[in-house]
């Protein structure tokens, strides 16, 4: 098992410094100005020129980059050009409203999609076909519409949870619950449709093998079958859906969170992104990489458990 994790952190190293680049070069074509837009339009030109100096923006794409990674491994990730926070502080302080958006979408999305699934595999075609039917839909509407309907009608109409705002844990663990139900909803519709199609189809194939049929002849019951035997023979497959669909929900708390107003790593990457703070959106960046990276780590660790002769190789 650890020489997965270490295999895994090794590759992770190149991973970031990959991200960081693709997004630091990205940013730089973004339409603006941030020494401009912190001045304004009444600052001269020799206050302009001095304030893109001291930001280093008047050098290559490259001498920036390579201060930029300078800093980084020395464990500096910068202040923000506009507020002049530190960039970990702000990380610190939006993470938890990400990691809770994510982890509950995940986890909504694995309660719902394996029973969805196991259900029309053992149920006859027409939950089959049903299944399929809300795969399709789950996968083809987008978060921000899904987003948008749910505070249409639970909010608005149907006043039960609150539309926008996030309320900490800490101050009121009761509204930070019915705050997070739409946005963890939204989120989490297509994981449902993507992990209920997967553990069907892999339900279905493991129903049909030679040692199902020796459970059933020798007198095992039929949920002992399905939910001890069965679903554990799916653990691969389903730890695979699993795995990407948390990967996907990263980027996807970008459109939820914005919808919602809640004050996460999306937003802060959206409003980075419109002051051209690069500090920052190279912050959430390599941050959401991290999230990546360990999402990936937890899978592969989960492959150990489920099939032994992944230990082995």
């Amino acid at each position: 098992m650890f020489p997965i994790i270490l295999r895994r952190l090794a590759l992770s190293i190149p991973l970031l410094v990959i991200v960081s680049a693709i997004t630091f070069v990205l940013e730089s074509f973004v339409p603006g100005d941030p020494a401009r837009t912190i001045l304004g339009i009444n600052a001269t030109q020799e206050q302009y020129d001095a304030l893109r100096a001291t930001l280093h923006l008047d050098q290559s794409i490259a001498a920036q980059y390579w201060l930029y990674l300078r800093d980084v491994l020395g464990g500096d990730f910068g202040d923000s050009l506009f507020t002049g926070e530190s960039v970990l502080g702000t990380i610190n302080q939006r993470l938890p409203v990400t990691l809770a958006l994510v982890i509950g979408a995940t986890g909504l999305s694995t309660l719902v999609g394996v029973l969805l699934g196991v259900y029309s595999a053992t149920r006859g075609r027409f939950s089959r076909r049903l299944t399929d039917v809300v795969s399709l839909l789950g996968s083809a509407l987008p978060n921000f519409w899904l987003a948008l309907m749910l505070v249409s009608l639970f909010a608005v109409r149907f006043p039960i949870f609150p539309a926008t705002g996030y309320t900490p844990f800490a101050e009121s663990p009761g509204q930070w619950a019915a705050g997070l139900v739409l946005p963890v909803v939204a989120l989490s519709i297509g994981g449902v449709a993507m992990i209920a199609k997967v553990t069907r189809d892999a339900m279905l194939t493991t129903l049909g093998l030679d040692y199902i049929r020796t459970l059933r002849a020798s007198g095992v019951g039929r949920s002992s079958i399905i939910w001890k035997h069965a679903l554990r023979g799916c653990g691969l497959p389903v730890v695979t859906a699993v795995g990407l669909t948390m990967i996907a929900f990263v980027p996807g708390t970008v459109f939820v969170e914005n919808v919602f107003t809640l004050p996460g790593l999306g937003t802060t990457v959206t409003e980075a992104t419109n002051q051209h703070d690069l500090p920052v959106v190279q912050g959430v960046a390599l941050t959401f990489t991290v999230m990546v990276i360990v999402v990936n780590l937890v899978v592969d660790v989960l492959y150990s458990f489920l099939n032994p002769k992944v230990r082995v190789e």
